[in-house]
């Protein structure tokens, strides 16, 4: 760090904690950055002239002696179309090896748009997975959470979706990433050549735990760049939600703050919100859409971090590994777009609606046949039908490294109601079995002659 002339420096601190120290100082504003003992800090609060600063390191080796300089400035990142195809870390500095970024400063942790600027959001936002894109229609400007167990591959499927998902720009904020799931992003976008579209702000393990706080803002304030000055279509990627709580607790707790409900703070819903609230369908075109991965702890869906994230996001995805074909999948029970209705049957094709419909319908009177086969009850011959369309359908269309477009779905989604089932099962309204039914049926016996 270089001091510069005029900077603010102290050199009594009154008080350290393991994460945050105090200081009196004048003229130091909320969010601002400082370096204490050389260190990165933030300031978290300021009371009159008493200024606690979060030390994103820890405050190991620091005396109350130690150098308090303030940068007069909140953490800033560096907008322009150069941005595509960086990595950075949580101050928005290059990690790749390639050059400091140039173009126009910025604040990060802005405030939510405007509403008089927001439009209604109603434009398909394809990821190329079936699981998603049948069931659970994605919209720009939508705000969702995929929740997950820890063993689950769910930083494989935010790969997937970044290299498949219809979208101009792809915003990547990875948190406490292991290396190998580091070194995984950046090879697999590479090995691709979807880098020209993709930023990515990576905290790995090995990185101090607060400097994730900063990683969403970063992404949203690139993001905003792209979708309100560009008027582009932006997916915004984050990945563990869960370890940024873990963050936000940990400040809390040395700041002797009193926890809330599971050892989080009181401003859980407050921070969650600042970040999920970015996205936005702007009158101009432009879009934010967040998808965010949350880890949950043995499933648990009521903890706070999960339970929070529901009132304000738009729905959920879930990700489940199904024994029957030992694959995950995107769960189509517990999986939800509360958007979806906006676009599927009036951007997507006119059967849409029906086909998801009966699909999930079956699909949960073949699970309805499980129970009572694996309580030894006897199966009819409908019972015996729903269990193995169940088992095609997973494999054809929940599976996560399913890759096709969503009137292959449909038509998919056809061929296994006529492998299956008479007509009269499906409970499809009959002009659309009438239009869809022959079409695909003849296309399945052209395609067993090819």
């Amino acid at each position: 760090m270089k001091t510069k002339a005029f900077q603010r420096i102290y050199t009594e601190i009154t008080s350290i904690t393991k994460a945050t120290c105090q200081v009196c100082a004048e003229g130091v504003r909320y969010g601002e950055l400082a370096w204490v003992g050389n260190r990165p800090a933030q300031v978290i609060s300021v009371v009159g002239e008493q200024v606690t600063l979060q030390v994103f390191s820890g405050t190991e080796g620091i005396s109350s002696r130690s150098e308090v300089v303030f940068s007069g400035k909140a953490p800033m990142l560096k907008v322009d179309d150069l941005l595509a195809g960086r990595f950075l870390n949580a101050y928005g500095e290059p990690i790749d090896g390639g050059p400091e970024l140039v173009g126009e400063s910025r604040l990060i942790k802005g405030s939510a748009v405007n509403p008089v600027k927001r439009a209604k959001p109603s434009t398909l936002l394809a990821t190329g997975i079936a699981g998603i894109d049948l069931n659970n229609t994605l919209v720009t400007g939508q705000k969702i959470p995929f929740f997950a167990d820890p063993d689950q591959p769910y930083n494989q499927v935010l790969a997937v979706v970044a290299m498949r998902a219809e979208a101009d720009k792809i915003i990547l904020g990875g948190m406490g990433l292991s290396n190998d799931d580091y070194l995984f992003f950046k090879n697999t976008f590479s090995q691709a050549g979807v880098l020209d579209k993709i930023v990515s702000f990576i905290n790995t393990a090995q990185d101090p735990p607060l400097e994730r706080l900063l990683i969403p803002d970063m992404a949203c304030t690139a993001a905003e760049y792209f979708a309100n000055n560009k008027q582009q279509h932006v997916l915004v990627l984050l990945t563990d939600m869960t370890l940024f709580a873990d963050a936000l607790a940990i400040v809390a707790n040395k700041m002797d703050q009193i926890p809330s409900k599971d050892a989080m703070p009181g401003s859980l819903y407050s921070e969650l919100a600042s970040i999920y609230e970015k996205s936005v369908q702007f009158v101009h075109g432009g879009s934010i859409t967040i998808m965010a991965v949350t880890t949950l702890n043995d499933g648990d869906i009521t903890h706070a971090i999960p339970d929070n994230t529901g009132y304000i996001t738009e729905g959920q995805l879930f990700l489940k590994h199904d024994t029957d074909i030992g694959k995950v999948i995107v769960d189509p029970f517990r999986s939800l777009s509360r958007l979806k209705q906006n676009v599927i049957g009036k951007k997507t094709r006119e059967d849409h609606p029906q086909v998801m419909n009966a699909l999930i319908r079956l699909y949960a009177d073949a699970m309805d046949a499980k129970t009572k086969r694996d309580n030894g009850f006897d199966l009819n011959e409908y019972d015996r039908k729903c269990l193995s369309f169940s088992k095609e359908y997973a494999m054809k269309l929940l599976a996560v490294d399913i890759n096709i477009s969503i009137d292959e779905m449909l038509d998919t989604g056809w061929y296994l109601f006529e492998k299956y089932f008479e007509k009269y099962e499906v409970g499809i309204k009959e002009e659309l079995i009438d239009k869809y039914w022959v079409s695909t049926e003849t296309k399945q016996e052209v395609e067993h002659q090819m």
